[in-house]
């Protein structure tokens, strides 16, 4: 007894501690996680670093640039050459043969340039901050479609656990009612075909309570990896379906202000056109002249033998200072014809834009069309469920009293079953719709 209360004690401690570890949400808490912790939400935040960074390079090369280079040469066989004798004293008409230079040779030069002027510069240090926001609008629009996927995909769930809940009622009241009209059948006060009526049905929920399993195993999967946690994870909803929905009902959103700057799907359609602009003012700065300028210094060594590292060698120094400068004067019509095609992507930027607008505000009132039916949907499938379990009763009661058939009892019990699903799936409508709604009003 001692060794047991003690395997106890060091037991619950580790039973504590695992129960601790295993991750619970509610729907709220879930969004916020999965906005930190979802695979796309991670790579929108690595998106706008990374336009941080081009934005950075491309101001860069504006700025000096210093580069260097080293250059080695050994001449394994140089060339000869020849020069008439008589410059050295020799008879006139004959030539002798003469070697230039030293076998080895090495350089060393570097240069600093710097952009004086170029147009296309100019453009791409504008783009920057139009990337910049796109990629920010982009984060703005994944952590949109983030939220949608998490309520979706915790309701869901809690639609699957509900599904179980009511297959597992509806079988163990079938098994009831299959035993009762055996033992009836087999006293010889009922017919077979009661016990073959009820043992179909009861076949039927079976089976669905067994699809309702797997649903539920899956659903939850789907959540952990819109979460970002491991799809085997054994997360705990603390939420429940009837509850959220209650919470999710407020007519009082359908009135509330639209502001249509504030959708993102806006934003991204501003955003295009501003990108087309800038395509348009490089196109033009091409028939910019570019300045840039330079400087270098330098140094030449030779020798007949590699010792261009000693202290002693002799290095023969040069500079230059320059400037370059780009006219263009004629390509063919060729930057004309780039012109006047970023001039059409503009125009079709903008006729795309004012199409933007009015499906924004079309796929508004289809949204709150949607919700308002949501919510009706949900009131008539629970007053159609609250019908469908008073019929069924009676029809339990009929059938118990030899009022009513097996038949007629099916029927009863297939509408309550169906509506049943009807009032489950309502409730998830109401908590999808209104996230729907939410989003276009970015809420």
């Amino acid at each position: 007894m001692r060794k047991t209360l003690i395997s106890l004690l060091l037991i619950l401690p580790w039973i504590a501690s695992a129960q601790d570890t295993i991750p619970s949400f509610s729907l709220d808490q879930a969004i916020s996680y999965a906005l930190e912790h979802n695979y796309s939400a991670i790579n929108a935040s690595r998106d706008i670093v990374d336009a941080q960074k081009q934005k950075w390079e491309t101001i860069a090369d504006g700025l000096p640039q210093i580069s260097g280079a080293v250059s080695y040469q050994n001449q394994l066989k140089q060339p000869v050459a020849q020069i008439p004798a008589e410059f050295f004293g020799g008879e006139p008409g004959t030539y002798q043969e003469v070697v230039f230079g030293q076998a080895q040779s090495m350089s060393a030069t570097a240069t600093l340039t710097q952009q004086i002027f170029d147009g296309s510069y100019i453009v791409g240090v504008q783009a920057t901050k139009t990337f910049l926001e796109y990629s920010q609008n982009n984060k703005e629009k994944t952590e949109l479609d983030v939220r949608k996927s998490v309520v979706e995909a915790y309701g869901n769930v809690l639609l699957a656990q509900e599904s179980v809940l009511i297959s597992e009622r509806n079988k163990a009241t079938l098994e009831e009612n299959l035993y009762e009209t055996k033992r009836i059948y087999e006293n010889g006060l009922g017919d077979e075909e009661s016990v073959d009526q009820l043992q179909i049905t009861l076949s039927t929920v079976d089976n669905q309570l067994k699809n309702a399993r797997r649903m539920e195993e899956i659903t939850l999967q789907m959540l952990n990896l819109v979460l970002g946690l491991p799809i085997e994870s054994p997360t705990v909803l603390t939420e429940n379906l009837d509850d959220l929905t209650q919470s999710k009902i407020d007519l009082g959103l359908i009135d509330s202000e639209f502001n249509i700057e504030n959708n993102v799907d806006y934003k991204m359609a501003a955003n295009l056109n501003q990108q087309r602009a800038l395509e348009l003012k490089l196109a033009k700065s091409y028939a910019l002249p570019t300045l840039n300028a330079f400087v270098n210094y330098g140094g030449n060594s030779f020798s007949d033998n590699f010792n261009f590292l000693n202290s002693g060698q002799q290095w023969f120094g040069s500079s230059i200072l320059g400037v370059d400068l780009n006219i263009p004067i004629f390509s063919s019509l060729k930057r004309s014809a780039s012109t006047q095609r970023a001039k059409i992507a503009l125009e079709k930027a903008k006729t795309q834009f004012t199409e933007a607008q009015a499906q924004i505000r079309l796929q508004l009132e289809s949204a709150k069309s949607d919700y308002i039916l949501a919510i009706e949907q949900y009131g008539t499938s629970k007053d159609n469920l609250e019908l469908a379990e008073r019929i069924e009763k009676k029809n339990q009661i009929k059938y118990s009293e030899g009022l009513a058939t097996s038949f007629e009892l099916r029927q009863a019990q297939t509408q309550l079953y169906n509506s049943q699903q009807e009032y489950l799936q309502s409730m998830v409508d109401v908590i999808n719709k209104k996230t729907e709604l939410e989003n276009i009003l970015n809420q």
